[in-house]
């Protein structure tokens, strides 16, 4: 098929790399360079980086307004293929494509149509991680379902890990659904269910509680992480969690009250205890809990709490 690719991220590469195997991409869209990295040097997208190393034509759109959708209904393409491209496809870019367009969703819909699917379904302790092929409708994340797999992902995975699987076994799945579309045996079916929505994630929404059990905190460090990021107080200060696990056999300690362990920092939670194992103090490197917590000097008999 003559297919236009639209997405912006490393998790939409695998299922570019995939099509482009298959079929023939007459355009990728991505999003325009974007400043990265302390110097603030304009880079182009991996999609972007990823096509122009496989010799497909690039078009870099903010958004997909009237200019766009000239561009790309001159390329004459049967069905356009998103994942992750960072904005909305309307009308009459929607039905320019003979077949339409389907997208790529990293969620078992309808739950978490939206945003951050992956991070928010981490964050609300889901037991189960999926992807989903539909065919792109007006409303958002809710036209009928072409493919859709429960992937297994462990049960220690961050939000990137948790995206880098799905990644790869998502272009498997795409790849499936256009080659049904190509013959025309597709036969998407509505969505059922009770919708629920994943809003993007902002700064806010790294911030652990420790009065909350340890499987609540534990949730939202996986799904925040590496994005917006997970992150706490002391002594007023920010404290950047870069790394935390569970700990076993450790005795209780009161929310937020720190202990040092060879393996780490202890942390209390509602419940059991948390182990930091690397954190990021306010304009300092990454570096080992158990260093940081050394370089407190906490007096005798002092107690040392996060999130005051």
């Amino acid at each position: 098929m003559r297919l236009v690719f639209a997405g912006t991220p490393a998790a939409a590469v695998p299922t570019l790399r995939r099509l482009a195997a298959e079929h023939e991409i007459v355009a990728v869209v991505t999003r325009p360079d974007a400043p990265l990295g302390r110097k603030r040097i304009l880079t182009p997208s991996p999609v972007a980086q990823e096509a122009e190393a496989l010799g497909i034509h690039v078009i870099k759109a903010a958004r997909l307004d009237e200019d766009a959708t000239g561009r790309i209904a001159a390329l004459r393409p049967e069905l356009g293929v998103i994942v992750a491209y960072g904005g909305l496809v309307r009308e009459p870019l929607l039905s320019t494509p003979a077949h339409g367009w389907i997208n790529l969703h990293f969620s078992l819909l309808p739950a978490w149509r939206g945003a951050a699917p992956v991070q928010r379904a981490l964050i609300a302790g889901d037991a189960e991680l999926g992807a989903t092929v539909f065919q792109l409708v007006p409303a958002l994340d809710a036209g009928a379902v072409h493919a859709v797999q429960v992937f297994p992902v462990a049960d220690d995975a961050t939000a990137d890990d948790a995206l880098a699987s799905l990644a790869e076994d998502g272009a498997g799945l795409t790849a499936a659904a256009v080659a049904a579309i190509a013959a025309g045996t597709a036969r998407p079916v509505p969505q059922e269910g009770e919708p629920t929505h994943a809003a993007k994630l902002d700064l806010s929404d790294g911030l652990l509680d420790w009065t909350e059990p340890a499987a609540a905190v534990f949730a939202r460090y996986r799904g925040v992480t590496s994005e917006p990021g997970a992150h706490t107080t002391i002594d007023g200060a920010p404290l950047k969690v870069r790394e935390l696990a569970r700990a076993a056999d450790a005795d209780p300690l009161a929310p937020g009250e720190l202990r040092g362990v060879k393996r780490g920092v202890l942390v209390g939670t509602a419940t059991d205890p948390l182990l930091l194992v690397r954190v990021q103090p306010a304009g300092r490197p990454v570096m080992a809990a158990a260093d940081w917590f050394r370089g407190l000097r906490a007096g005798a008999g002092s107690t040392v709490r996060l999130g005051a």
